[in-house]
């Protein structure tokens, strides 16, 4: 049985959101973000690494840190640190795959430097998954990163660093003849470089599966051979585009909010998803299990766009 399977396995008998292993239990393929860290001493989460890598064109816009954590898309200063090493339980395996494992233990298909955050349904967390991801990896000193914002319906990326009239994934979309460098908007975190949503097309859907699609995901893998490109994906089981899109990627973390999103729908987006990609989940806003087996009940949260979706139940 996988780890994909175990953990639908925990879903479907219950023992899924909300429950927590023994100490002595193995590490599902659910990763759990927490709630709130506990103060501890600054991080170097959000410090900038000191040497540039992947460098888009043009001037690069600054990422302002403090605007961030009060729009709740960054955590609290003195809980970076543990926010960070979730992240890093997170981010080693999506790594390893891209970079570690044999080419030859491949199948054909999407590369798996090419990484789809999506959730089943909206309030789930993924645009803050997708941020904080983007930002922990880009901090790698090895590796680039380029977030690429595709919830083209309501384009937060683009908001949070104020690049909703630039030039972006849609106007290269309609465009085959447009470069995709000219689209990239470069940023002073060093290593981390953003595809804006793009101005508003009535046929973004169809710009969103066209086959122009797997040309531009290809293309800003070509721009460098270690670079990772991280889409924010629309939720699953609202739109039409995220099926099509989770076929053009090589992994695909589907975001879960403990306590919030019903297993239903969790299920149902797995399935829909089907074997697209290589499938991990990520358990947001979860109560932490202490490497020594203390429970660590968080009751601050971050990372939400607005009310929550599902009720949580049980039953649901």
């Amino acid at each position: 049985m996988s780890l994909v399977e175990k953990a639908l396995h925990k879903l479907k008998t219950g023992s899924g959101p909300g429950q927590h292993p023994s100490p002595g239990d193995p590490l599902p393929a659910v990763e759990a973000m927490p709630d709130r860290a506990e103060p501890s001493q600054p991080s170097a989460t959000l410090a900038r690494p000191a040497r540039p890598r992947f460098i888009a064109a043009g001037k690069p816009i600054a990422i302002d840190i403090n605007a961030l954590r009060a729009k709740e898309m960054l955590p609290p200063k003195a809980e970076e640190r543990q926010l960070a090493d979730q992240l890093r339980i997170i981010k080693r395996p999506l790594i390893r795959h891209a970079f570690g494992e044999p080419a030859a233990a491949e199948p054909r298909g999407p590369s798996p430097r090419s990484i789809m955050i999506t959730s089943a349904l909206p309030g789930d967390g993924k645009t803050f998954t997708a941020l904080n991801l983007a930002m922990s990896m880009a901090h790698e000193r090895d590796y680039s990163v380029v977030l690429v914002d595709a919830d083209v319906a309501k384009r937060d990326i683009s908001h949070m660093l104020g690049l909703t009239r630039a030039t972006g994934l849609l106007d290269v979309l309609a465009d085959p003849a447009r470069p995709i460098e000219s689209a990239i908007v470069a940023t002073d975190y060093q290593g981390l470089s953003v595809l804006p949503a793009g101005r508003v097309s009535e046929t973004a859907t169809e710009l969103l599966a066209s086959a122009r699609m797997t040309e531009v995901i290809n293309s800003l893998m070509a721009l460098d051979s270690r670079c990772l490109v991280i889409l924010d994906s629309p939720p699953i089981l609202l739109t039409t585009e995220a099926p099509i899109l989770a076929s053009l990627f090589g992994q695909i973390v589907v975001v879960v909010r403990a306590g919030g999103t019903p297993r239903r729908a969790v299920l149902e987006a797995v399935k829909i998803i089907g074997s697209a990609g290589r499938v991990s989940l990520v358990l947001n806003r979860a109560d932490v299990v202490g490497p020594s087996g203390y429970h660590y009940d968080y009751g601050h949260r971050y990372g939400e766009q607005g009310p929550g979706t599902g009720s949580g139940r049980d039953d649901e």
